[in-house]
């Protein structure tokens, strides 16, 4: 496989390149060369040799083959989210798709073509134009690349499944430069890897997706508990959750209150039990459906009431912006366990930074209904996924923000079901975690189809499934 290569190419290489190359061409002396390298997670910081930001499929032909001629590792960043940073690399060729966000909508269809730059935002805004969307993620930054190839779920998966489970086909750009389109009908054993395998197999160029109906005004948003009434709240709204419509959406999440407009001053900076909440569907039903997660004990406030999709779905981006130090450890959870309410409880009062947070998203529904072996991502039947999110500033703090996010990923592991999510794995994971992630049939799968369409594993950067032999 192409390492980084220990002379960078030359000028003369470089203005030969960009002759051939529409889009743009940067290298460390260029304007805008460290905001292109530049990524979510401030944890990580690396200087590629070469950044290209391509504008279409041959662009992506041109920088892999430009990167197999000089020896070059490659990064691949769509929304550039990723928790492990994998999107950029110290010394090799970064292909940097964000200036590939087009999303064209087919109204009569309810399909949608999505090039592999765009964010959540994008997708929302389109699709909801036509009263139509794309279930998703829970911030608006995120890269529908990296959510896709991970498996993808959000507030409308309990109602509409997986984000792979909407994926109607996919182009893309093989490790030897091949333009090929994946689907149920061409390159089968592909398409399958692609939904939730992550980006082991090529860059992607555009998904093809299936939109749903949904009304441009939901009913949604937060309820906040003081923290001392979260152990009976959060064992409350597991059971209500496991009892409502599939269109309820529920994400808890622990943390201490952010100077938000929705609560009160005097909260801001204590430790609060946020429960979000989401119907997929008109508000009328939705009153109905959210009352008994909403009549659950005596909150600070209950922030739920008619807003627009999309504009729920930018609700707390401010709280996951670009620029802070993250580190996440993730479990599965077959149910919402006391003893797990018990173990979150305990490790949040231990809390320092005050953009921590441990995050609880509901599962199941539509979910839960697809055959486990359809897709790479394997969880379906766990109710809850927890995700420890370590979040803070200073570089000089690493080792204590990260030792807090293991700490709590250890207790948490004897009531979790030892499985994780793709987009959830950390830089420094390893292996087995990978494994974990797919379970063994699926991890095998993946590695025949890596083994056909990257034997040399070109494309490492990221969790990596290794080619069969």
């Amino acid at each position: 496989m192409p390492i980084a290569a220990t002379t960078p190419p030359s000028e003369t290489v470089i203005e030969a390149f960009r002759t051939e190359f529409r889009g743009d061409v940067l290298v460390s002396t260029d304007d805008g060369y460290d905001e292109a390298r530049s990524i979510w997670n401030a944890v990580i910081d690396k200087a590629p040799a070469v950044v290209v930001r391509p504008l279409g499929a041959s662009d992506v032909m041109t920088a892999i083959a430009f990167a197999h001629e000089h020896d070059l590792e490659i990064a691949v960043r769509g929304g550039g989210h990723n928790v492990a940073g994998n999107a950029v690399c110290d010394g090799g060729l970064m292909i940097d798709c964000s200036a590939m966000r087009s999303v064209r909508v087919d109204p009569k269809a309810k399909t949608a073509w999505i090039e592999p730059g765009a964010l959540l935002h994008d997708v929302d805004v389109e699709t909801q134009a036509h009263g139509l969307v794309l279930p998703g993620g829970f911030v608006s930054s995120t890269g529908i690349a990296g959510l896709t190839l991970g498996g993808g779920f959000g507030y409308l998966s309990r109602a509409f499944g997986l984000t792979v489970d909407n994926l109607r086909s996919v182009e893309l750009v093989t490790a030897d430069g091949r333009f090929v389109t994946a689907s149920e009908d061409e390159n089968p054993d592909l398409f399958w890897a692609l939904r939730g395998g992550g980006g082991n197999f090529g860059v992607v160029t555009a998904f093809e997706f299936d939109l749903h109906e949904l009304e441009s005004t939901v009913l949604a948003g937060p309820i906040a508990y003081d923290f001392a009434d979260a152990p009976a709240v959060m064992r409350e709204v597991a059971t209500a959750v496991r009892e409502a419509p599939d269109e309820v959406a529920c994400l808890m999440a622990i943390r201490k209150a952010p100077p938000a407009p929705f609560l009160p001053e005097e909260v801001h900076g204590e430790l609060v039990l946020m429960v979000v909440v989401m119907y997929a569907g008109s508000v009328e039903a939705g009153e109905k459906a959210l009352a008994p997660i909403r009549g659950i004990g005596s909150p600070i406030v209950d922030a739920v009431g008619p807003k627009p999709y999309a504009t729920f779905q930018t609700m707390f981006d401010a709280a996951t912006d670009a620029g802070a130090r993250n580190y996440w450890k993730a479990h599965y959870l077959s149910e919402m366990s006391g003893e797990a309410i018990d173990a979150m409880c305990d490790y949040a009062i231990t809390i320092v930074s005050p953009e921590t947070t441990i995050g609880m998203m509901a599962l199941g529904g539509e979910i839960s209904r697809r055959p486990a072996g359809s897709t790479p991502y394997q969880h379906r039947d766990a109710e809850w996924v927890v995700n420890v999110q370590s979040r803070w500033r200073e570089a000089a703090e690493d080792d204590v923000h990260i030792a807090w996010a293991r700490d709590l990923f250890d207790a948490l592991t004897p009531h979790a079901t030892g499985g994780t999510y793709v987009n959830f794995i950390s830089h420094d994971e390893g292996e087995q975690r990978i494994h974990d992630a797919f379970g063994t049939d699926a991890y095998e799968r993946l590695v025949a189809v890596k083994a056909e369409w990257d034997p040399e594993n070109v494309f490492h950067l990221n969790q990596n499934v290794r080619p069969a032999v």
